[in-house]
């Protein structure tokens, strides 16, 4: 009786990261996959925009391939995609008339190939936040987040969408953990603050 072949085991982060350095553009492409929808996201979470947020995931990527060599290992891959993805979010969220730049003619093709198959569209992202606000807590949620600066957005998403711990969320966005702490405390209470309005106001008008 043949034996079977068992499945390999998948890659880590760091070892994709690693081919990647050594110019294996699957490897990257591997990386895209497995956290393009979650970077779609936050970049929606905090700019509230699926054009904008899509873009500016592409933007995310194709800058986390460019300087894939500087990426060291100090921390983990996701954190330093993270942080691409707040930083480009929080720079670009507003710019209505921000001039797009999808690049991927730049970059290897089998990494094009794996954006244009698995890339979330202009549709529903395939996130949880999606499944959030189709219902009428996440449409009030929405609409609390809507009134919330960008900063405080970034450390709700990374935190109540992403479950990063407080440490991982001030690598990150590259703050303190005070910092983190505070915002989040701030961003909770705007939010709840704004809930309730609602709730008076739908009382209100019963």
């Amino acid at each position: 009786m043949k034996a079977r072949h068992e499945q390999p085991e998948p890659l880590s982060d760091l070892e994709l990261v690693e081919q990647g350095q050594n110019g294996n553009s699957r490897a990257f492409s591997e990386l895209v996959r497995r956290y393009q929808g979650r970077v779609f996201g936050i970049c929606f979470g905090i700019v509230r925009d699926r054009e904008e947020a899509r873009d500016t995931t592409q933007e995310v990527f194709i800058r986390a391939f460019r300087h894939l060599s500087k990426f060291k290992g100090d921390s983990s891959f996701y954190t330093w995609l993270y942080r691409i993805a707040v930083n480009l979010s929080i720079s670009t969220a507003g710019k209505s008339h921000r001039k797009k730049t999808v690049l991927f003619g730049e970059l290897p093709e089998v990494f094009t190939e794996a954006t244009d198959a698995d890339f979330p569209g202009s549709a529903a992202p395939p996130h949880p936040l999606k499944a959030l606000e189709t219902k009428e807590l996440g449409r009030m949620v929405g609409e609390a987040m809507e009134k919330l600066s960008e900063k405080h957005r970034a450390v709700i998403v990374l935190r109540e969408v992403e479950g990063l711990s407080y440490e991982e969320i001030a690598e990150a966005i590259d703050c303190s953990l005070g910092t983190v702490m505070s915002r989040l405390f701030h961003a909770r209470k705007k939010i709840q603050k704004s809930m309730n309005r609602h709730r008076e106001g739908t009382k209100d008008r019963t």
